[in-house]
């Protein structure tokens, strides 16, 4: 029975090609999304699952509140380390661990150098009870209890000793920083499945001061907080993590700040369960310092509905497309249940060619998948491929989602079709009421509607996009570059011997010392007092540090006062937004003031035009600019900034003199030329691929909205082919059969478009709220959207309905 009904489900489907085809079209592009999207999310959510008692592990974070400020920092003050390695209730295990950069890794008895190794971590014993790696050399209880004791990943150790294996490493000494001897106490393998923890080098943490890094024992820093000091711990069986919770804050309360300009600040402790830490927490932040990705909840949560809508899209289209074919099918029905089939059967029929269309649509959709994710390669992290649909979880995740949208799809249209009775069918008399009518239009509207979103979403996205993009940010972005001098290198004598050779350089008009460029990702702040009649005001103010050309560099214009004598003398140049945060109704006014850092007076000698800092979604800061002084152990001016000019030809031959410049003073560091237009590009790189995603929704939104609509055209083309012969005997031309046809499909486009904008509206108004600067919500965005659709949908109705408006009244009105 099985075997016929399959036979007979195939003769069908290749009688009816064109259905068939649009059929497995609209499910495939369906699928083919859901499939990609999966992956995508299958990927963000496998992260570190593999760690036993991975829901016992947590990491302590630190938030902090200042006025209607918060912001948070994935590191913890090194006390609280000591304080949860000395003994909190309820925790097992607790591993302690500080992010290292290594500036040179040697091993000179095979001549082996690497230079900028940034994947390591001073950590104990602790940090490999708390995670499984597989041992291959050494034991997890003594390799990390000495000082100048190192583990390695086997892949490291396969570079740093070629063609040794970890046994015969273990022992060995590796040189670090050119001076620092280190033995190898172990070996452990890389982990093979996705995780964020991709260290390699596990230095001891009383190796720490060594590197002349904090020692977690002595240390009583409680108000300086890296993002590199990391804190995890597994707690007991049990535990009630409100108790650990109350501890936390327990421990900030008892160690706040207590200096007068923190006394409306608030620190909390945060804790953020292990299989959250991939998803960056409140602010997003990267899981840790040497992290190349971060995932977002919100963006996988609104991949999840894209998907679902065009899987429903395609479901609809299925339902119309085989709702409007019950017409030439009705007699094959009829015949059937007075052969005696009964309406079961009839129903397994038409399951059963849904069934063989939709692994149709699913083969087609896995040859589309990887082209379709290769539109978003430029978007995604590296690791993600398709690989998991292949895998036993993906294969039945396929097989479910292929019987879910096979009885999705064919329910209805197998249901409806088997209650035709055989002797209304056979007389001709099988139309009853315009239940199914309603349900297609219903479909119908769905359909445009979410196409409509798509396309209005589409079309403000974008135009909030090229604002952002577009608006003048206050500084100079074209042409502007600057290159970091190595932070391991503390030569005054190279650093103004390659600046000097810069301002030789044909083709840079402009080069100026300063430490990040004026827009930047990286934030320096510090609390700034002003006494304004004896009163004191305690103003947190963002820090720029530059020489006295670095201001005409990014082409920030002074706006009263002077620029500063010279790179050393204490005096500030302060924006407009910190004078009107003093209270100064004119900003110029704020000149000749002192401002008092810790226990030092400094004047405010010059007012800059304000920029932004960072991307448009933060509004400018206060933000104060200032020479290289106030720290004695390390340079402020840490990068050299420069203006390529204007004449874009010699462009090439420039950077290729600043790299010149570069080798002869530092020939064994890598130079890295950073451009500040790449830099501003680089802060929009989410909108970047929310567009480039609604892009493609909205055009498979569009062309599956098409091929439903197609299908009620025909369905209703072919109801009213009699009534067309009627009207043209009687006189109708073609232009008033085509308006008569195509107005009640203009009527739901209209109906779509009607639901869809205020549904838009408020999707988009939520999304752009996040910006501190946005453009209008223009009300032609959403009248182009419609008009749009309606040309969109009248040029495929209009085909249709021209073809069955010419056709021959004595060929429609014949009897039967």
């Amino acid at each position: 029975m099985l075997i016929n009904h399959l036979k007979i489900a195939w003769r069908s489907i290749l009688k009816n090609k064109l259905f068939s085809f649009i059929n497995v079209v609209g499910l495939s592009i369906g699928l083919c999304s859901a499939l990609v999207i999966g992956a995508i999310i299958y990927f963000d959510f496998s992260f570190d699952t593999f760690h036993k008692d991975k829901d016992r592990i947590y990491r302590v974070t630190s938030l902090f509140k200042s006025g209607n400020d918060e912001f948070t920092n994935r590191g913890v003050p090194v006390p609280l380390m000591q304080t949860f390695k000395d003994g909190v209730s309820g925790v097992e295990v607790v591993a302690p661990f500080m992010s290292a950069n290594f500036s040179k890794v040697e091993n000179k008895s095979q001549e082996v150098v690497l230079k900028n190794v940034n994947d390591g971590i001073f950590a104990d014993e602790g940090y490999f009870q708390l995670f499984d790696y597989q041992w291959l050399a050494g034991n997890s209880q003594t390799a990390l209890s000495e000082p100048a004791q190192v583990v390695l990943t086997k892949n490291t150790a396969a570079k740093y000793f070629p063609k040794k294996s970890p046994t015969d490493v273990i022992g060995s000494t590796l040189v670090y920083n050119d001076s620092i001897n280190v033995k190898v106490s172990g070996v452990v393998a890389d982990f093979e499945k996705n995780t964020d923890f991709k260290f390699t080098d596990f230095m001891s943490m009383s190796s720490a001061k060594m590197f002349g890094e904090k020692e977690i024992a002595t240390s009583d820093q409680w108000n300086n907080t890296s993002s590199g000091d990391q804190l995890f711990f597994k707690v007991r069986e049990g535990v009630d993590m409100a108790a650990i919770q109350s501890r936390l804050d327990a421990l900030a309360k008892e160690h706040k700040n207590t200096a007068a300009w923190a006394v409306d600040d608030e620190r909390l402790f945060v804790l953020q369960s292990l299989p959250e830490i991939h998803f960056g927490g409140k602010s997003g932040d990267y899981p840790f310092n040497n992290s190349d990705h971060v995932a977002s909840k919100t963006v996988l949560t609104s991949l999840s509905f894209v998907a679902l809508f065009l899987l429903l899209l395609g479901c609809a289209n299925f339902i119309n497309l085989n709702s409007a074919q019950a017409l030439t099918r009705a007699k094959e029905i009829g015949i059937r249940k007075t052969l005696g089939s009964s309406k079961k059967q009839v129903v397994r029929q038409f399951l059963g060619e849904t069934f063989i269309l939709t692994v149709l649509a699913t083969l087609l959709s896995l040859l589309m998948a990887p082209f379709l994710l290769q539109q978003f390669s430029e978007f995604l992290p590296s690791g993600i491929d398709l690989s998991v649909l292949y895998s036993m979880q993906g294969i039945l995740g396929i097989i479910l989602l292929v019987t879910i949208v096979s009885i999705l799809s064919g329910f209805y249209p197998a249901f409806v079709l088997s209650k035709f009775r055989p002797v209304a069918v056979l007389k001709g008399q099988f139309t009853k009421g315009d239940k199914g009518t309603r349900l297609r239009k219903t479909l119908t509207v769905f359909q445009f509607v979410v196409a409509q979103v798509f396309v209005i979403a589409t079309m403000l996205v974008t135009k909030q996009l090229h604002f952002v993009m577009n608006k003048d940010m206050g500084i100079k972005t074209e042409a502007v570059a600057y290159v970091r001098l190595p932070w391991n290198d503390k030569s005054e004598v190279k650093k103004e011997r390659l600046f000097s050779q810069m301002e030789k350089i044909k083709g840079l008009s402009k080069v100026s010392w300063g430490g990040n460029p004026p827009t930047s990702n990286n934030i320096s702040s510090t609390i700034l007092t002003y006494f304004k009649e004896e009163n004191e005001m305690h103003q947190e103010t963002e820090m720029l540090w530059g020489d006295i050309t670095y201001l005409k560099t990014y082409g920030i214009p002074l706006l009263a006062g002077r620029e500063r004598l010279n790179d050393s003398v204490k005096e500030y140049i302060v924006n407009e937004r910190f004078a009107k945060a003093l209270g100064f109704q004119d900003p110029a006014e704020v000149v000749g003031t002192f401002l008092k850092m810790d226990s030092t007076q400094i004047p405010v000698v010059g007012l800059m035009r304000d920029f932004n800092q960072r991307s448009l979604r933060s509004d400018i800061k206060p933000l104060a600019l200032t020479g290289d002084w106030g720290n004695s152990n390390y340079s402020s001016f840490n990068a050299i900034h420069f203006d390529l000019g204007n004449n874009t030809d010699n462009w090439n031959e420039t950077i290729e003199g600043v790299e010149q410049a570069w080798a002869s003073v530092y020939p064994d560091e890598e130079i890295q030329v950073e451009f500040m237009d790449e830099l501003v590009e680089g802060f929009y790189r989410r909108e970047r691929s929310t567009v480039q995603l609604l892009k493609w929704a909205t055009g498979l939104a569009i062309l599956i909205s098409c091929l439903g609509l197609m299908g009620l055209v025909v369905y209703t083309t072919e109801r009213r082919v009699k009534e067309i012969g009627v009207r043209k005997v009687l006189g109708a031309n073609l232009a008033q059969l085509n308006i008569l046809l195509c107005k009640e499909f203009l009527i739901l486009v209209a109906v779509a478009f009607a639901v869809a904008v205020p549904i838009s509206w408020y999707l988009v108004q939520e999304w752009i709220e996040s910006f501190a600067y946005k453009t209008e919500l223009s009300w032609w965005v959403f009248l182009a959207s419609g008009v749009g659709m309606a040309v969109i949908a009248m040029a495929v109705t209009g085909a249709r309905t021209y073809k069955t408006a010419n056709i021959n009244p004595i060929e429609s009105l014949r009897n039967e």
